[in-house]
């Protein structure tokens, strides 16, 4: 026969564990609460969760992650890539460095510098870089970027 007490204190034990489960279930109920929040416009031109315009971003990785990144860093907005050196031109070898300016798509909001260096007998000498390289690689990122957009608006 089961003493009186260790009965009472068995129930008691049932009852506790009981309403600390509901206690749970109410508490994490609240968690899932949507209401009144607003949505958000995934094609806006202003796309901060990673620190800078995420279309930027993501258009200007694109661009340049063939090239191997020394740095990525989506906080500051500052994308440095490694020395590239192109199989058709084995003397000649490039890196580039991508800073996001601002948190809007828009184009003065991206700055692309390059560096050039050439082989010369064994030695890796400075070499001047085109102006139009940078402009062009900067209005690849900007139409990639800007594509990224529409697609994310659903605009075709």
């Amino acid at each position: 026969m089961i003493a009186p007490n260790s009965a009472r204190a068995s129930t008691l034990r049932i009852l506790g564990r009981a309403g600390l489960v509901a206690l749970a279930a109410i508490s994490l109920s609240a968690c899932g609460h949507k209401g009144g929040r607003p949505k958000a416009d995934l094609a806006a031109s202003k796309i901060t969760t990673i620190g800078v315009n995420s279309y930027l971003w993501r258009a200007s990785l694109e661009a340049v992650t063939f090239m191997g990144l020394v740095q990525a860093d989506s906080a500051g907005g500052v994308i440095v890539t490694d020395w590239y050196i192109n199989p058709n031109n084995p003397n000649e070898r490039m890196k580039v460095t991508v800073t996001i300016l601002d948190q809007d798509l828009r184009a003065d909001a991206l700055r692309v510098a390059a560096s050039r260096q050439s082989n010369a007998n064994g030695v890796w000498v400075d070499a001047p870089v085109q102006a139009a390289t940078v402009q062009k690689l900067e209005d690849v990122i900007l139409t990639r970027a800007r594509d990224l957009r529409r697609q994310a608006s659903g605009v075709k």
